[in-house]
């Protein structure tokens, strides 16, 4: 490594780490809750099965989950535009991946509240709790723990997933790692250095997994 690629990754560092802190995660944490909340949602209609809604439902997880995020994002961000609709990069970004994960959180919801038995739901009717209260104090509470592993893998990949932003001018992490590459042509290295950024991102949301995992097995009943 010669003296000049050190000086260009110590004078990058501080700058890739400001985008992540300032676009990647903020990107990361809004498209998340949002998909969260749209899969939950989503989760429930179907579980109901409210006629036309849980049709819709599965043509929406069907749609979501079998065409590339990437081409999702080119559709609002690059074709909204021609039928009048234009959204800022950022928000278009938050629009397609949290339309995207919200599907694919809709079955993770979807089987862990079908993965409680049936016999338990039909106990707390005997025992004469209402469906409410059967929701909230028995089957949710199992449900989320089901659900948990795989939700929180779903967050780590989305923290990996945001470089793709970067494909429709969000200025986050992989955006900036590039821009610099291009100025000081060290592509390798600097390619590099925003996978390292990555890496310890994923790494403490990894510790933070087992660390709660650790705690639903603990807590269970």
């Amino acid at each position: 490594m010669t003296q000049r690629l050190l000086d260009i990754l110590v004078s990058s560092f501080p700058r890739l780490v400001l985008y992540c802190v300032q676009v990647t995660i903020p990107l990361t944490v809004c498209i998340y809750i949002l998909s969260l909340v749209l899969g939950f949602l989503l989760a429930l209609i179907q579980i109901q099965k409210i006629p036309v809604l849980k049709q819709l439902a599965r043509v929406y997880v069907w749609v979501f989950r079998g065409t590339p995020l990437i081409v999702q994002m080119y559709i609002i961000f690059f074709g909204l535009p021609s039928v009048g609709i234009i959204l800022d990069a950022f928000p278009s970004a938050v629009i397609a991946f949290a339309l995207n994960l919200g599907a694919y959180n809709a079955e993770i919801f979807r089987s862990a509240i079908q993965a409680v038995p049936e016999g338990q739901t039909e106990a707390a009717y005997m025992v004469g709790l209402s469906y409410r209260q059967t929701m909230t104090r028995i089957v949710m509470p199992q449900a989320f723990r089901i659900a948990f592993p795989p939700l929180f893998n779903s967050l780590i990949g989305l923290t990996k997933d945001t470089s793709l932003a970067s494909s429709i001018t969000v200025v986050e992490l992989f955006t900036t790692a590039q821009q610099i590459a291009a100025r000081t042509y060290e592509p390798f290295a600097l390619y590099c250095e925003a996978a390292v950024i990555y890496l310890m991102i994923c790494t403490v949301l990894t510790w933070v997994q087992n660390y709660f995992e650790k705690k639903l097995v603990w807590n269970a009943p």
